[in-house]
């Protein structure tokens, strides 16, 4: 009876613990009243008022009280440009902390924001995982995926030209007029496509692993890459990581 007993409070236990996993995981991505939803901010219109509650993956930069960050729900992806931060809340956005954002959306050259923003911490803390868009690439479908943590997975570094119309792997620049600790811009090939993907010197300097990683390609090296599904004009991911295809 005694044994019978003890399973018995243990499986309550268990059910118990289960019980209140789901009920964090419910209010951690619970929307407050007036509060879009990601469908509903992907539906919103250019210069439309947003709010929406999101939660810090990267940041970019910092200058004159303003933040630029990259942020994610499980349902969607939220780049915030120049927000309105001081240097002491900016300390505060760590990795996966949860924020409420108000500001309008904007479109940059294809890429969706929002700006003019504000922002409240909230409680809560979620890191997204990488998301595999490497069968989306060249598909209308991938533009969906927007801003995400995404992952690519089996590139090849294809030629780059420079300023001199020679072949290079990368180039400081897009035209490569640039220098050391100007953004990275570098192609890869899948499919008989070519895409180009930067690294963001503001996001990750000259001194960080994936701007010397990239420094190292060599032209028809097979490649695996993560970073923020960033967009202008067409896709144009900023990388923040770069290792030898598995």
């Amino acid at each position: 009876m005694k044994k019978f007993l003890v399973l018995l409070l243990a499986l309550a236990m268990v059910v118990s613990l289960a019980a209140c996993s789901k009920k964090e995981e419910k209010d951690i991505f619970a929307k407050s009243e007036g509060v879009m939803t990601y469908a509903q901010y992907d539906a919103a219109n250019v210069d439309d008022p947003v709010t929406v509650e999101t939660f810090v993956q990267d940041k970019q930069s910092w200058w004159d009280n303003k933040a630029t960050i990259y942020t994610q729900d499980k349902d969607g992806a939220y780049f915030i440009y120049e927000m309105q931060c001081s240097e002491a809340d900016y300390a505060k956005l760590v990795k996966g902390q949860k924020i409420r954002v108000k500001g309008f959306k904007a479109d940059f050259q294809g890429e969706k924001e929002i700006a003019d923003a504000t922002f409240e911490i909230l409680d809560g803390n979620y890191v997204a995982p990488a998301t595999d868009v490497t069968s989306l690439l060249g598909k209308d479908e991938l533009v969906k995926y927007q801003n995400r943590f995404a992952e690519f997975k089996g590139m090849t570094v294809a030629a780059s030209k420079d300023a001199d119309g020679n072949d290079a792997a990368f180039l400081y620049k897009w035209n490569g007029s640039g220098q050391e600790g100007d953004d990275l811009y570098f192609n890869v090939e899948l499919n008989g496509n070519v895409y180009t993907f930067t690294v963001e010197s503001y996001l990750c300097g000259k001194d960080t692993e994936v701007y010397k990683a990239v420094k190292e390609l060599k032209i028809g090296e097979k490649i695996d890459l993560t970073g923020y599904l960033y967009w202008y004009d067409t896709v144009n991911p900023h990388i923040i990581s770069v290792t030898a295809a598995k």
